[in-house]
């Protein structure tokens, strides 16, 4: 059954053993807050009257961004955060590749970063540090970031020591 593995050969139907394969825990698309520029300026455009049909214009290309990935050629433009049981992967493409990872064990925190636009996007910037303290991983746009970040820190609680 691929790398998901046998659901009636698991001892809680969905919870896989790292050891026996790698499964998908959560995914996220990054969102159109990772480019900080353009949303700034749409986001004090929007909070205008007059001004604010301006601001959805200059968004629309930033959010349109996410779905022309699926055409060949513009697939770089799709970026996906990926935690599975075994490591928390950046994803880029139309069939998307890992660009980045760093495994569970290796985790030691993740901070949410927050900006200007971080309350009108409902978004923010994770940091994935290492055990040691420096940053491992660097995670912007990522949709409600506490909810991602707490899945990340639970994975890595439940799944990690035996990674080891």
């Amino acid at each position: 059954m691929g790398a998901m593995g046998r659901l009636d050969q698991q001892a809680i139907t969905g919870v896989e053993s790292p050891r026996q394969g790698e499964a998908l825990i959560r995914e996220v698309w990054a969102t159109i807050a990772t480019n900080v520029p353009a949303t700034t300026l749409a986001r004090k455009l929007i909070s205008t009257v007059v001004l604010a049909p301006i601001g959805w214009l200059l968004i629309a290309p930033v959010f349109a961004m996410r779905f022309l990935g699926f055409l060949p050629g513009l697939s770089f433009l799709t970026v996906k955060y990926t935690l599975t049981n075994r490591r928390l992967m950046v994803r880029k493409g139309m069939k998307p590749k890992p660009v980045k990872e760093i495994p569970l064990n290796e985790i030691g925190e993740v901070r949410v970063v927050s900006d200007a636009n971080s309350d009108f996007y409902v978004t923010g910037k994770l940091e994935i540090l290492h055990s040691d303290g420096s940053v491992g991983l660097t995670l912007p746009g990522v949709p409600e970031p506490e909810s991602f970040r707490q899945t990340i820190l639970q994975a890595r609680d439940a799944w990690g020591p035996m990674l080891r």
